[in-house]
This record gives structure tokens, sequence and C-alpha cells, in this order.
């Protein structure tokens, strides 16, 4: 409890901080939290296609590695089924090109996001900067 207590206070005093600010630089602010919030799901989606893209790409050398007339089984929700090895592999091939495209799409999402948060980190540095006498 006492932690508790002591961090809402802690949290209480930076928001009173920044209620002393400008409104343009608190809507910087909020706009530079967003930003990061944003960025931070994009990675976590971009990881989470870059894992499923790998376990693909394994699946697609193991299938290479068995002849056609073996029996195989592919996973459909909880259950397993008998598949053709030409038809797995063709499913495999085509998830595989669009993860990537989704990784690509991805990377540009978080490029747009650094820039922007460099430039709003940029512009909250001058904002936050006192005012040097000329």
């Amino acid at each position: 409890m006492a932690v508790a207590y002591c961090c809402s206070t802690e949290g209480q005093e930076v928001s009173e901080e920044i209620s002393k600010l400008p409104p343009h630089v608190q809507e910087r602010l909020l706009r530079l939290q967003q930003l990061q919030q944003t960025l931070q799901t994009v990675l976590a989606q971009k990881q989470q296609v870059e894992l499923e893209l790998t376990e693909i790409e394994q699946a697609l050398v193991e299938l290479q590695k068995i002849a056609d007339d073996t029996v195989i089984y592919q996973s459909i929700g909880s259950l397993l089924v008998k598949a053709e090895k030409t038809k797995v592999t063709t499913d495999l091939d085509e998830r595989k090109e669009l993860l990537n495209m989704r990784t690509t799409v991805l990377g540009k999402q978080e490029e747009r996001l650094r820039r922007q948060l460099k430039d709003l980190q940029t512009k909250l540095q001058k904002d936050l900067s006192p005012v040097s006498p000329s």
C-alpha cells in the first residue's frame, strides 16, 4: 500500500508540473506519448510476423527434405488433418509472401514513427529549454 501511495503522489506531482506548461507543449507531450505507444504496438506486431515467418521458412525447409508421397498432416485449429505436400507447400509459400509484405509495411511504419518521434522530441527540447539572453 505504501508503494502505491508513493507512486500515486509522484504521479500527481508530474501531472501538476505538466499542467503548468503551455497548452501547445502539453499537446506535444501527449502526442509524444501516443507516438511511443504506437511504435511499441508496431514493433510487437513486426516481431510476431517475423516469428511466424521464421516458423514457415523452417517448415518449408523440412518439407523439401521429404518425398512427395510422404504422409503429412496440417494443423487446422486444434485438429491435424492429412494433407498433400504440394498443397501445404503452396499454402506456406503464399503465407510467406503475405508475411513478407506485412513485414515491409510494418518496417515503413516503424521508420515513419521514429522520424516523427525524433522531430517531436526536437521541438519539445526547444520548447522546454530556457531562453538564453541575447
